[in-house]
């Protein structure tokens, strides 16, 4: 097993790969999935510790799928696949591209084994370096390998919330790597964001790469508002729970107040009492003290929601967030700096717009005026899921570097609280 010292180096020194043309970007991309795999031993990549999570060895192989079924088997007549049996096990969500394995059943699939997916990984990866190295540029070639290169980031952050959430079902509760030190800042209140009512236009420009659930462009209408410079933090929270919100329902959405009472809610994911009845929390560096100035993590959209009411404010819309986050560079405490961890306002990008933790955001996960998925396979990608999700904004401690930007949308069920998710507040002026 490699040393956490050495993968934190290796995942330093692969940041910041997008700058890079095609082939050197899926060589960087796929040396930092394997990269995160190596913490880990074999036992710990094949198991699955709840249905929306995954095995390690099933994203590995997942993503290599990706690139197989939709840059080589069209577009390269000399490829022959590695695997028949591949496609169905493989295949995650996609009805055009055939049947799939079950989802909540992926941790049964001891075989194939570790060796043989990534001697799938090596076999992919030469095909597409060879291919890429005798085809001209390809547009349409060139569009599906960012796509898959982006899609493997995703992924990267997915191994990373899974294998967090796999540990704290361990008695044992065992570490994945060891934390980074790091000066904490001191910490006061709020400093509020003033923002003017008016048109503004949200939404990608088409300038470089995004998603197609971030277009198209198009204007929206805001009325005055002001957002926090800061995320909501643990010590916050802990005066939310202190004052018995979790037993309040005029705290609550509906929804919200029967989730928490079926689920025996009482604190954030991963917090639990220790022997000295102090808090303790279950993070990536194995059980660690609360750190009362970090922004407090693993919460559900009905969390978010209810300490914003607590607190008098809201949640911001995803359009006042993007305003805010324009003109902010794209940049933050995010995987690259191996901290794997939210911290304090000042250890990373600017008011924390970036890296820490995703923002809940108040709005609905729904297409833009005018938006179309694109046809095909591909177009499952964002569009089938724009039902019953909330959007959330801004990347996390476990975001691959240069996969963020303002117009990024990501999206979860308001339930759901194993990915790294936080919140800021809002207020009307």
């Amino acid at each position: 097993m490699e040393s956490n010292n050495r993968v934190e180096k290796r995942l330093n020194s692969l940041s910041g790969v997008m700058t890079l043309d095609n082939n050197d970007q899926f060589t960087s991309i796929r040396a930092i999935s394997e990269a995160i795999a190596a913490p880990l031993e074999i036992e710990d990549q094949v198991v699955q510790s709840m249905p929306d999570a995954s095995p390690i060895k099933w994203h590995l192989a997942h993503v290599t799928w990706f690139f197989e079924t939709f840059v080589l088997l069209p577009h390269d007549p000399t490829y022959r696949v590695f695997d028949g049996a591949f496609g169905f096990l493989f295949n995650s969500y996609y009805e055009a591209a055939g049947a799939r394995h079950p989802r909540p059943e992926r941790g049964l699939l001891s075989r194939p084994t570790l060796a043989e997916v990534l001697n799938y990984r090596a076999y992919v990866d030469a095909a597409i370096s060879k291919f890429l190295a005798q085809i001209p540029d390809h547009g349409t070639v060139a569009a599906l390998m960012k796509l898959g290169i982006q899609h493997e980031q995703q992924h990267q952050e997915l191994m990373l919330m899974d294998i967090l959430n796999l540990f704290a079902q361990n008695p044992l509760r065992p570490a994945y790597t060891t934390p980074i030190n790091t000066p904490l800042s001191s910490l006061k209140g709020h400093i509020w964001h003033n923002f003017e009512g008016g048109l503004y236009t949200i939404g990608h420009n088409g300038g470089s790469f995004c998603f197609d659930n971030e277009t198209p462009r198009h204007q929206i209408v805001l009325r005055p508002f002001a957002l926090s410079d800061r995320l909501v933090t643990n010590e916050d929270y802990l005066a939310f729970m202190e004052d018995g919100a979790y037993s309040r329902p005029e705290l609550w959405l509906s929804d919200g107040i029967a989730t928490a009472r079926a689920n025996a809610w009482k604190a954030p994911l991963y917090w639990f009492y220790d022997d000295q009845h102090a808090w303790q929390q279950m993070t990536l560096h194995g059980v660690c003290p609360i750190e009362p100035k970090a922004p407090v993590g693993h919460l559900s959209f009905y969390e978010a929601d209810a300490f914003a009411r607590w607190a008098g404010h809201r949640l911001p819309t995803e359009a006042e967030w993007e305003v805010a986050a324009a003109d902010v560079p794209p940049s933050g405490n995010t995987l690259g700096s191996g901290q794997l961890r939210p911290l304090p306002i000042g250890c990373g990008g600017k008011d924390q717009i970036f890296g820490d933790l995703w923002e809940w955001t108040s709005s609905p996960y729904v297409g833009y005026p005018g938006f179309s998925a694109p046809p095909g396979a591909v177009g499952e990608y964002n569009g089938k899921f724009m039902s019953g999700q909330m959007v959330l904004r801004g990347g996390s401690c476990v975001t691959p570097d240069g996969h963020l930007r303002a117009t990024y949308r990501n999206f979860f069920y308001p339930h759901q609280r194993w990915a790294f998710l936080g919140l800021r507040l809002a207020k009307d002026l």
